[in-house]
């Protein structure tokens, strides 16, 4: 089993969105190409996949497995880069 990594920026995305009051869960240990984090915000699940934006385009691209698991998701996934992009996912604007 491969030890779950995270992308550089994640924390500084899960720090961002906590203190705009967004609730945020880890998954990316769960593997197998899941999203990287579940949010929450104003009662709404919102499930985002975290890419580096700091790393070449062909490093940014969705492995095989998170293709997968987002093509098999009955509800939007949002792959984010930035602290801005995370917040405009859950309606948040700066």
């Amino acid at each position: 089993m491969r030890a779950a990594r995270t992308d550089a920026n994640q924390s500084r995305i899960v720090q961002v969105l906590r203190k705009a009051g967004v609730a945020v869960t880890p998954l990316h240990m769960v593997g197998n190409g899941c999203g990287d984090i579940l949010a929450s915000f104003r009662g709404i699940w919102y499930v985002m996949e975290i890419k580096d934006g700091a790393k070449i385009p062909s490093k940014r691209k969705l492995t095989t497995d998170e293709r997968d698991w987002i093509d098999a998701q009955h509800a939007p996934v949002h792959i984010v880069t930035t602290e801005a992009e995370s917040l405009a996912a859950v309606g948040i604007k700066q």
